[in-house]
C-alpha cells in the first residue's frame, strides 16, 4: 500500500478541493474557531488534551503577521472562555520570520506574555532545517523571560543530538518528532531504521539528561514502545512527559495509549488555510493517506452493518 499512499499524496495538488476535503476532513477540525472547540471537547470527553493551530505558515507581509497574531490572541482568550484543556502551537514563518527575525521576536513574545497571563502554554513548531537555527535562537532568548514556551526537534536531523546537549542545561519543554520536511542527506537521516534508533536515542537522552518535559509525538507503534521501555527502564515519573499525536490518525492507537493511564494531546488545526496544509501534509507523509483510507473504510463497513 505505500506506492499507492504515495501516489494518491502526489496528486492530490491537482485534484479538486472538494475531493482534498474528503481526506482531509479526519486531521482539520474545520475552517472555524467553533469547530477546534468542538473537536476539543470531543477529545477531552475521550480523555485527551490538545494544542490548538490556526492554519497558516510562510507570510511575506507584516500585515499578515499581525493578524495571525490576534488569531492566536483570541484562541487564547477562547481556550480560557471555554474552560477547554488545550495549549497552541505556532510557526513562526506565520509571525513573520522570513520578514524581519525581531519582528517575529516580538509577536512570538507578545503570544507568549498574552499565554502567560492566561495560564497557558506556547509550543513553538519546527519547519523545515532553513528554520532550525533561528528557531532555537528565539526559543533560548524567550526561555530567558518565561517558562510557559517549549519548542520542537525532529530526530531525523543529524545536528538534533547535539541541539539536546545544548539545550539540556534550560531544563527545556520538547516535542520530539521524526520530522516530515524533505531535506537533503548532509542534514537529515535517511534511513528509517537510523531514524527510529535516533528518536529512541534523543527520547533517552531528554527523559535522563535532566529536568525537561518531553511530548513524546509519534504515530508509529515501535516507537511508542520504545518510549514505554525507556519510561519503564528508568522509572519516569508520568509528569515528565506526554504522548502527542495528530488529529484523525491511528485513533485506535491514540484510544490505547490514552487508557494505559498516559497523558495523550493531539494536534487540533483549524482554519481557511487547511487546503495547503493538506496537500503539504499528504505529500510530505504519504502514511497519513493509508491511515485515512483505512478510518474511511471502517466507517463505510459500520454503515453497512
Amino acid at each position: 500500500m505505500g506506492w499507492m499512499n504515495k501516489l494518491i499524496s502526489l496528486t492530490l495538488p491537482f485534484v479538486p478541493k472538494p475531493i482534498v476535503g474528503v481526506f482531509s476532513r479526519p486531521y482539520i477540525a474545520g475552517e472555524h474557531m467553533s469547530d477546534a472547540v468542538r473537536v476539543v471537547r470531543e477529545l477531552m470527553a475521550e480523555g485527551a488534551c490538545a494544542t490548538i493551530d490556526v492554519l497558516g505558515e510562510e507570510v511575506k507581509d507584516r500585515e499578515k503577521a499581525r493578524n495571525a497574531l490576534a488569531n492566536y490572541m483570541r484562541v487564547l482568550d477562547v481556550i480560557q472562555e471555554e474552560k477547554l484543556d488545550a495549549n497552541i502551537s505556532i510557526k513562526l514563518t506565520q509571525l513573520g520570520l522570513k520578514i524581519d527575525k525581531e519582528f517575529c521576536f516580538e509577536n512570538i513574545r507578545t503570544l507568549v506574555k498574552a499565554a502567560k497571563n492566561h495560564g497557558n502554554f506556547v509550543r513553538i513548531d519546527m519547519e523545515d532545517s532553513s528554520c532550525t537555527t533561528d528557531t532555537l535562537e528565539i526559543y533560548r532568548r524567550l526561555r530567558e523571560e518565561f517558562d510557559n514556551v517549549g519548542t520542537v526537534l525532529q530526530a531525523y536531523l543529524r545536528r538534533t543530538i547535539q541541539d539536546i546537549n545544548d539545550l539540556l542545561p534550560l531544563k527545556p519543554n520538547l516535542r520530539l518528532c521524526k520530522g516530515i520536511y524533505v531535506e537533503p542527506r548532509e542534514i537529515a537521516y535517511k534511513d528509517k531504521v537510523i531514524i527510529n534508533k535516533n528518536y529512541a536515542y534523543a527520547l533517552e537522552k531528554l527523559l535522563t539528561g535532566g529536568a525537561s518535559y518531553v511530548g513524546i509525538a509519534t504515530h508509529d507503534e515501535k516507537l511508542v514502545w520504545e518510549a514505554l521501555r525507556i519510561i519503564d527502564q528508568f522509572n519516569i515519573d508520568k509528569s515528565r512527559f506526554e504522548f502527542q499525536m495528530l488529529l484523525g490518525v491511528d485513533p485506535q492507537l491514540r484510544r490505547i495509549i490514552i487508557n494505559s493511564g498516559y497523558k495523550l494531546r493531539v494536534y487540533v488545526p483549524f482554519g481557511t488555510e487547511w487546503f495547503a496544509y493538506s496537500t503539504r501534509r499528504l505529500k510530505e507523509n504519504p502514511n497519513i493517506v493509508g491511515y485515512i483510507l483505512h478510518n474511511l473504510w471502517d466507517k463505510l463497513r459500520g454503515h453497512k452493518q
